[in-house]
């Protein structure tokens, strides 16, 4: 279990904690062979029913109003199992913030309702790309006060599950964008089937080319840069959370088989070379955990230059969390390149989440540019 054990949190840490020892212990192997294999649609039934595909929006919306310190304890508990179902709340909650920062809240609470079937209160969203960096944006052309989009989305995460999408795009000649609405089943969508993706397959995503789709544009136009930076920190935060849960995942592994691996007439745990790299697996799983709850403290206090922190926090935990699975590996032997072990899918799984709101030399500029306006990112 997390370290992150706060008298608040800690109820939400449990129950994430007994619904991946119940749901997705002993299943993991099974799940990650999607697309080839079949979809665990019973456990997203079971997502949806204990709140955890809501717990981003607050109770006045028919959410489960968790917060983001239940977020992160939920999403780093789940993620020491299995980090895909992870990426599928977080992307859902990504959706939602993005609804409420543009003042939609009604509209992802009707999108989002708990008696609804769990596929139709999926939002999809390209949880792998800050908007504002890429140059190959679809373009939405405003004809008569409706907006027709036309360009491609790679990596649409849900797209295959989800009615209903949140895009990007731009609606004009200038750097900024706007966000919309498209209806994944109506005219003028193509979507590419599952994509196999290096890790995260339980947390599937599609490419999806618009050819004049008709959409619905998502508060005011060419705000998607001021919508998406201000949840930006709280997602950064979430997206440690992931990592952190896969580190702890692969610190317990290495050490319960370097336990009962005997080599030499001993433990290997016994071994000083391997001990070292437990010891070394242990202080980086600490680390994190403590950057998830300082990371949850930043954003409560909100203090000058919190974003830039929390941001440094999801930089520097993906990183140990990408170090510490080939080290997972790599204590195991062969057997950590074997899909009947952990190992080798947190070391994919841990990439995929390094890229989360974008690749990591975009995301290292983007902080320094935010660190020269406000000159420091100190207390």
């Amino acid at each position: 279990m997390s370290n992150f054990n706060s008298d608040d949190s800690k109820p939400f840490a449990d129950l994430a904690q007994s619904f991946a020892a119940r749901e997705l212990t002993g299943k993991v192997a099974e799940h990650d062979r999607f697309p080839f294999g079949g979809f665990y649609e019973d456990v997203l039934k079971k997502i949806h029913e204990v709140g955890f595909l809501n717990a981003a929006l607050p109770v006045e919306l028919g959410g489960a109003g968790f917060g983001i310190e239940a977020l992160c304890a939920i999403l780093e508990n789940i993620s020491e199992v299995d980090a895909s179902p992870a990426g599928i709340i977080f992307t859902q909650a990504l959706s939602q913030k993005i609804l409420m920062a543009a003042g939609a809240g009604k509209l992802a609470a009707t999108l989002s309702a708990s008696d609804t079937a769990v596929k139709a209160s999926f939002v999809a969203f390209p949880v792998y790309v800050n908007p504002a960096s890429t140059d190959t944006l679809p373009v939405a052309q405003n004809i008569g006060g409706d907006y027709a989009l036309t360009g491609r989305i790679e990596l649409l995460v849900l797209g295959n599950l989800a009615r209903q999408a949140i895009v990007g795009a731009r609606t004009g000649q200038g750097p900024d964008y706007s966000f919309f609405l498209v209806d994944l089943d109506g005219k003028g969508v193509e979507k590419s089937e599952p994509v196999f993706t290096l890790g995260l397959h339980a947390c599937p995503a599609v490419d999806v080319t618009f050819q004049g789709a008709r959409v619905q544009l998502i508060g005011e136009e060419n705000a998607g840069p001021v919508y998406f930076e201000q949840v930006l920190p709280q997602m950064n935060a979430a997206a440690v959370s992931i990592s952190s849960g896969i580190l702890r995942g692969t610190y317990s592994e290495a050490l319960a088989y370097a336990q009962r691996r005997e080599q030499g007439g001993r433990p290997i745990v016994l071994w000083s070379e391997v001990a070292m790299m437990l010891a070394d697996l242990s202080i980086k799983a600490d680390v994190a955990a403590m950057c998830v709850c300082q990371s949850c403290r930043e954003l409560e206090q909100k203090q000058i230059g919190y974003e830039s922190r929390v941001c440094a926090a999801a930089l520097h935990v993906s990183a140990l969390a990408c170090e510490a699975t080939v080290d997972g590996v790599q204590v195991l032997g062969g057997y950590g390149y074997m899909k009947d072990y952990g190992q080798e899918k947190r070391y994919r799984d841990a990439r995929m989440v390094q890229a989360l709101l974008g690749s990591v030399p975009m995301k290292k500029l983007a902080m320094i540019r935010r660190l020269s306006e406000i000159g420091t990112n100190s207390i």
